[in-house]
């Protein structure tokens, strides 16, 4: 007898996720859910595939709670780093809202990176931030995410 496979998920690190309304149209045309989490209250649609979990304003605790939920059958929307790692460990596809996959052979660099700059800002290095986000990548993380949740589907 055959298991049935876990429902289809996306899991939103809400906080200052740019792309929430994409996420919502993209989830409702694949009928997937959509949980979107964050430490402060902020409105979401009424609507049965939307839910909203709000935790604790304690450090990390919405990438806690993200991560101890992603599973195979989910897709995470982060621009976090450390969370991103976390999620691909436990097997879930990992998207920053550029639409850019975080991968199990990319992310290694990506947290090298991430360190490399923490130093030079602590060492009081002047860099720049992220470059402004863009039509282009609202549009890739819009395909990005389709892509992703018709991959899950055909598990």
């Amino acid at each position: 007898m055959s298991e049935t496979p876990a429902p289809l998920r996306i899991l939103v690190d809400g906080d200052a996720c740019p792309v929430k309304d994409e996420i919502y149209k993209v989830a409702w045309r694949h009928e997937v859910a959509v949980v979107v989490v964050s430490n402060a209250p902020f409105r979401v649609p009424v609507h049965p595939l939307v839910r909203r979990v709000v935790v604790s304003d304690g450090f990390d605790a919405a990438d806690d709670w993200i991560a101890a939920e992603a599973t195979p059958s989910c897709v995470v929307v982060t621009a976090d780093i450390l969370l991103a790692d976390r999620c691909l460990k436990a097997g879930a596809q990992v998207l920053s809202s550029t639409g850019k996959p975080f991968t199990a052979n990319s992310i290694g660099g990506q947290i090298a990176t991430r360190a490399i700059m923490a130093d030079l800002r602590a060492g009081g290095d002047v860099i720049g931030g992220p470059a402004p986000f863009s039509k282009a990548d609202r549009s890739r993380f819009l395909s990005a995410l389709d892509a992703a949740l018709v991959r899950l589907k055909r598990l």
